[in-house]
């Protein structure tokens, strides 16, 4: 069995890895995805974020607003306090899921896909945390790959999914600077690739196309699945957040 985590900063193409290593056969799960289940309405996460922001944050049909939420976190300054009540808990959901995963297939490479691996031990260290799965992702993670692009190509890919997203029609000039402007700010929060790459166990360069990415992702994927031979002899370890 073998726990990867798959990162690298907003516009990477992290989430175009995760699916080609789901189609090699990884079981993948995205954090995001954990995240967003956890701010439904009814749970703690949804709560403890009401509770800290205030209820103007709760929209008509009872739902977070996640736009007013990104902009204070984002542009008044909150993350710290945002991540501090996401982060614990999403880490241990990761940790529920690949105990199950394990618990159907002990040799399965289990995939989490997140931006912010780095960040959540950043953070938990600067809150003075050094002991717990949250300060330490070697603890609960054998494998880091890291996907890494150029800042400007990051804030384009960006600005193309938003505009894809969007609800039709071309948007003008000040749209796109609005949006080139908000994936400067979201990546100037993220620890910088030069930083991901240095402790990363592999390192792949999405600066190219699709294909020359895919190319590297099948060259990767005998790697882990060695790796997983490798951690299956290894007595197990408590990765429990406390």
């Amino acid at each position: 069995m073998l726990r990867v985590g798959l990162t690298g900063g907003l516009g990477s193409g992290k989430s175009t890895v995760a699916a080609m290593l789901r189609e090699l056969g990884a079981q993948v799960i995205e954090a995001d995805a954990l995240g967003r289940a956890l701010m439904e309405p009814g749970q703690s996460v949804y709560a403890a974020i009401v509770g800290r922001f205030g209820p103007e944050l709760v929209n008509p049909d009872g739902h977070l607003n996640r736009a007013r939420l990104a902009e204070l976190a984002f542009r008044e300054g909150r993350l710290e306090e945002l991540n501090s009540i996401v982060h614990p808990p999403v880490i241990e959901a990761q940790r529920r899921w690949m105990d199950e995963v394990f618990a159907r297939d002990p040799s399965t490479v289990a995939v989490i896909e997140s931006a912010l691996i780095f960040e959540v031990v950043r953070d938990a260290r600067a809150r003075g945390d050094r002991e717990s799965a949250l300060a330490d992702w070697r603890s609960r993670i054998d494998r880091i790959i890291v996907v890494t692009a150029p800042d400007a190509l990051k804030v384009a890919r960006y600005a193309a999914r938003i505009q894809t997203s969007g609800t039709g029609g071309a948007p003008d000039v000040a749209d796109l600077e609005a949006i080139a402007a908000d994936a400067r700010i979201r990546l100037s929060h993220q620890v910088p690739d030069a930083e991901k790459a240095a402790q990363a166990d592999y390192v792949l360069d999405n600066s190219g196309d699709i294909a020359a990415l895919r190319a590297q992702v099948q060259a990767l994927w005998p790697r882990l699945l060695e790796a997983s031979i490798a951690e299956s002899n290894k007595p197990p370890r408590n990765l429990s957040l406390q």
